[in-house]
């Protein structure tokens, strides 16, 4: 027996009684169930990979996109979280997860937020649809997603018209001194400025620097537990400092296609100076800083009583390619020996965590010890960890890494079933990392690592990567791998890729249609037609 239960919503009467009627007709609700079942085998079997881990297949070919669109994009909730905001920072970052699949979802994301930027550069952090009331702060990292997101976006599609998109400023009273965040609803400016203009904004909005070169911390950046480091004005991040390494890097390369080389060569500058004063100021000895107090106290050295190692410093040390050979290589050893727990198989964010020191870097120390960013598992920057393995080319650690943040790995038993307590299919936000919960799992659905742990699986391991429309393919697998097989949809045609290590003495390369290609990336075309690839990758990946 089948039973259909109606349940929905019309903006008027008139329109719910059509609906009422629609849904009435024998197979109507059959019919719509099929429709949303089409609908996601379509988005999900964009990318599709059989490798020698179905843990990671299963993953990679359903779950980590399905939970980054369905809870983060649309439903922008969660059990853990149901506030139904969108995040600036947050859900650009999602939508970079889009990019193969649903790239129409990746430009609607940089538009709908840049709609979201105040003529002063800075954003909200976040707001409510459809009032548009938010919260104004003083994080430091929320608008440089946008020039980011921006590039990303362009140098993939080649779709370089969305620069020119129009787009309206927000008005609002400015942040008073020593004033955190406030609630409101903005106003409409009426200035407006292509999407190319709102990301120069943002750049220009991050260049003030403190007194070590490096940007100033504001109310948080990435972590925004960390609010109190920099309420002064004074404090400056490190994270940020690597972080906006990259993003000029990035952006100018997008004003340069653009003919602004001007902005391009004033980004680059911008990149050897911050450089110059991230190796100058925040090398620890063994690892990199996290930031510094308004007071100039450092954070995330081995000074500290707390706090002594922070990941994401390392890991984008690595990522922005601003240290060199020698200390990138110690600050990851330092990170692997200092924040992973192999027996748990869990990757701290943190170590030690905040508890009874008399510093105080803002709510993160509200967190108890081992929770979330207080040094549990912050699967957002564990990710972060892995990728960075990745980017040295350290194939098999960084698949070590992804091994661990796979929820597949927390539930293959009963006894880890009842460790991990949460969903074996979906990524949590966070895991304990302290007794007598070591091994929890909290947050779950609601988090950004699903986007992150995506791109981790398919581009920085599986080596699948969309530049100036081609596709790029150098694989980071293990050497232990006799290789692997993508199937990859673009438009109407299909790419049906073989991978596997050269032999001894054979080169590398790419065929298409059995012909060969030249360099480690092959054009795409929508000529709805089936396409066979066979890569010979150097053995240990590219």
């Amino acid at each position: 027996r089948e039973v259909v239960i109606r349940l929905g919503m019309g903006s008027n009467a008139a329109e719910a009684r059509s609906l009422v009627q629609r849904f009435r007709q024998d197979g109507s609700a059959a019919k719509a169930l099929a429709e949303v079942r089409a609908h996601w085998r379509g988005v999900l079997g964009v990318v599709q990979a059989r490798t020698p881990e179905p843990a990671m297949d299963t993953m990679a070919n359903g779950w980590l996109l399905y939970q980054t669109i369905a809870s983060r994009l649309f439903a922008r909730s969660g059990y853990y979280q149901s506030g139904g905001a969108i995040g600036f920072r947050d859900q650009l970052q999602d939508s970079m997860a889009t990019q193969h699949a649903a790239p129409a979802m990746a430009r609607a994301q940089l538009l709908l937020c840049a709609a979201h930027q105040f003529v002063e550069g800075d954003v909200l952090h976040w707001w409510h649809p459809p009032i548009e009331r938010g919260v104004r702060t003083a994080c430091s990292d929320d608008y440089l997603w946008l020039p980011l997101a921006t590039s990303r976006y362009v140098h993939a599609s080649m779709d370089a018209a969305v620069l020119d998109e129009s787009i309206e400023y927000l008005e609002g009273r400015p942040l008073r001194p020593g004033e955190e965040s406030y609630y409101d609803l903005p106003r409409p400016s009426g200035v407006r400025a292509s999407l190319y203009e709102h990301c120069v904004r943002a750049i220009e909005h991050s260049m003030p620097r403190g007194h070590n070169g490096l940007p100033l911390m504001g109310s948080g950046d990435w972590n925004d537990g960390m609010n109190k480091v920099g309420e002064g004005g004074k404090g400056e991040s490190v994270w940020l400092g690597f972080f906006l390494v990259h993003v000029l890097r990035e952006f100018s390369g997008t004003a340069r296609s653009r003919g602004d080389t001007i902005f391009a060569d004033r980004c680059m500058t911008e990149v050897a100076k911050l450089s110059t004063a991230l190796e100058a100021h925040a090398w620890d000895g063994e690892w990199y800083r996290r930031a510094w107090f308004d007071d100039g106290t450092p954070l995330g050295s081995a000074g500290n009583d707390e706090c002594r190692i922070d990941a994401i410093a390392q890991s984008w040390s690595v990522l922005s390619d601003v240290a060199g050979e020698e200390r990138r290589t110690q600050a990851m050893a330092s990170l692997d020996s200092h924040l992973v727990l192999e027996d748990a198989g869990l990757i701290r964010l943190l170590d030690p965590p905040f508890d009874r020191s008399a510093m105080d870097p803002g709510y993160i120390k509200g967190y108890v010890p081992g929770v979330r960013e207080n040094g549990g598992q912050y699967t957002h920057a564990a990710v972060w960890a892995a990728m960075a393995f990745a980017h040295m080319g350290n194939h098999d650690r960084a698949w070590d890494l992804a091994r661990m943040i796979n929820p597949g790995s927390h539930t293959s038993d009963a006894e880890g079933i009842q460790r991990y307590k949460i969903e074996p299919y979906v990524l949590a936000a966070d895991v304990y990392s302290v007794a007598p919960h070591v091994g929890r799992g909290g947050w779950s659905w609601y988090t950004g690592s699903a986007g992150w742990m995506y791109r981790l699986l398919v581009e920085s391991l599986l080596g699948l990567s969309l530049e100036e429309g081609r596709l790029r393919i150098r694989p980071c697998v293990p050497a232990s791998w006799a290789g692997y097989n993508l199937r990859y949809v673009f438009g109407g045609s299909t790419y049906v890729i073989d991978l596997r290590p050269a032999r001894d003495g054979e080169p590398a390369g790419i065929l298409l249609d059995g012909a060969s290609v030249e360099g480690d990336s092959l054009p795409l075309r929508d000529d709805r037609a089936e396409h066979k690839v066979h890569v010979v990758y150097p053995r240990g990946g590219a």
